[in-house]
């Protein structure tokens, strides 16, 4: 069998992309691109920071929505952040949204709303990690960065048959990648080796018959593809839980908070509710006859699962606390709320 130093996977997997290569709201295609089109960096940006942990199919909504609302940077970093985290609301990983208008920012401010061409700027950024600094430096800028997300961490792993488990297999995957990253169109192959690991070689079931880079495939003539990239066994996530309060007024307004800045949810609004911990304390936000639903909202974060007991009262005209909002039932969106909370809110309105 030829190794990959013989067949030239990355001229191979350009190939495969001249043909395949998936359209994106993000991304200049490839004959386009060899015709001079070179893509914006504000989109390019933008749809890395969404894409972090977060599906294409989930995310092309949320583009569309924001690059129509704000279609540059300098339009980003003037939006009201109320306004930025009520668009982001449902999308999850919320400090993602806080980083987002802290970099528009930076980037309008401190740099004429252009932002740097190179891995090492580009890394000073708020919000921006090695992955994203490297994506957005090959694919907005042509720089030969290694792109090293999970589509191309299960490519290399298959490609080279390792089977060392992740996390702690990454420098030995990145440094296969490097070596195959090309000087020539680093961008379109940044993006051609993530097309493959979605498409492709993705986690389950394989398409090795039709892969452009079958032939010097390890774990495919091992025969142990399906087995790659092994995992490190996770932890068994904990179980919180909380309360959360629902106070409606006879005018239909409704009680809500800013959630601090930091911290999960940071800067979005939510029901007033106790911390989230194994046994919370009941702390309504003003005394009354609070009723508890029968239906709970269960909900998943990263690191934890959550439980929330649901509690409703009616709104006093006087205001319960000078940190709570009082907001309109004409300027309530549910949309703006973060998926857990809107969870309350649906088995609220259910009831």
């Amino acid at each position: 069998m030829r190794d990959s130093g013989e067949f030239d996977v990355s001229s191979a997997l350009l190939d495969w992309y001249d043909r395949h290569a998936r359209a994106m709201p993000w991304r200049v295609a490839p004959a386009d691109r060899a015709a001079g089109v070179m893509p914006d960096p504000y989109r390019v940006w933008l749809s890395e920071v969404m894409l972090q942990q977060t599906t294409v199919a989930a995310v092309r909504d949320y583009f569309m929505r924001f690059t129509n609302r704000w279609p540059t940077v300098q339009a980003l970093a003037a939006a009201p952040d109320d306004q930025v985290m009520g668009e982001w609301a449902g999308l999850g990983y919320y400090a993602r949204a806080r980083n987002l208008l802290k970099c528009a920012r930076v980037v309008a401010d401190d740099y004429n709303s252009q932002f740097p061409d190179t891995y090492d700027a580009l890394l000073k950024l708020p919000g921006i990690g090695p992955y994203t600094a490297a994506a957005i430096s090959a694919i907005a800028f042509d720089r030969p960065e290694t792109v090293l997300d999970g589509n191309v961490e299960r490519v290399m792993a298959r490609l080279y048959d390792i089977h060392d488990p992740l996390p702690g297999s990454k420098p030995l995957l990145k440094s296969k990648a490097t070596v195959l990253t090309p000087v020539t169109r680093p961008g379109d192959y940044a993006q051609a080796v993530m097309d493959l690991g979605a498409t492709i070689c993705t986690p389950k079931s394989p398409a090795c018959g039709i892969c452009p880079v079958r032939d010097p495939c390890a774990s495919r003539v091992a025969g142990t593809q399906a087995e790659l990239p092994r995992k490190s066994p996770k932890k068994p996530k904990p179980t919180r839980y909380g309360h959360v309060y629902i106070a409606q007024g006879d005018n239909g307004a409704l009680l809500l908070e800013r959630r601090p800045d930091k911290g999960l949810l940071g800067g979005m609004l939510g029901w007033p509710g106790s911390e989230w911990t194994d046994a919370p304390a009941e702390v309504p936000p003003f005394p009354s006859d609070w009723q508890v639903l029968p239906s709970e909202v269960r909900h998943t974060f990263t690191h934890f699962h959550l439980i929330l007991r649901i509690w409703t009262a009616t709104l006093p005209a006087d205001r319960p606390q000078d940190d709570l909002i009082i907001m309109d039932k004409h300027a309530f969106r549910p949309s703006d709320l973060p998926t857990v909370m809107r969870k309350a809110y649906d088995l609220w309105r259910s009831t």
